[in-house]
């Protein structure tokens, strides 16, 4: 099922996703690309904890796990958290962000 997330994925529609970047306090519009084959200096096993560098520089603890279909990343920093669940539909990669009860759904096509 991870096969089904690798590649350069491009922020094609989001909602409430201002609110979100408010809440979190970053500015970025966001281009995805999963591989095994790792051309930024980030690791993931699924299920364990790596520290994280964020797109808006946060340094960030964070955990992937694979729940059912979807893909649950966990970021956590000065007693904050956020949860990003990344799912296949239709050919499109939805990404539904939570942060203190803000949640944003941003849809990715692939590139």
């Amino acid at each position: 099922m991870v096969d089904a997330f690798k590649g350069p994925w491009r922020l094609v529609d989001s909602q409430n996703f201002d609110e979100y970047k408010k809440a979190v306090g970053i500015v970025i519009r966001p281009t995805i690309a999963i591989s095994q084959v790792y051309k930024k200096t980030i690791y993931i096993k699924l299920g364990k904890e790596f520290d994280e560098i964020t797109a808006d520089g946060r340094e960030v603890k964070s955990t992937v796990t694979l729940e059912g279909d979807s893909l649950v990343h966990v970021q956590r920093w000065d007693g904050k958290e956020t949860k990003i669940v990344r799912e296949i539909k239709d050919d499109k990669m939805i990404n539904t962000l939570t942060f203190e009860g803000v949640q944003v759904v941003c849809k990715y096509a692939k590139e």
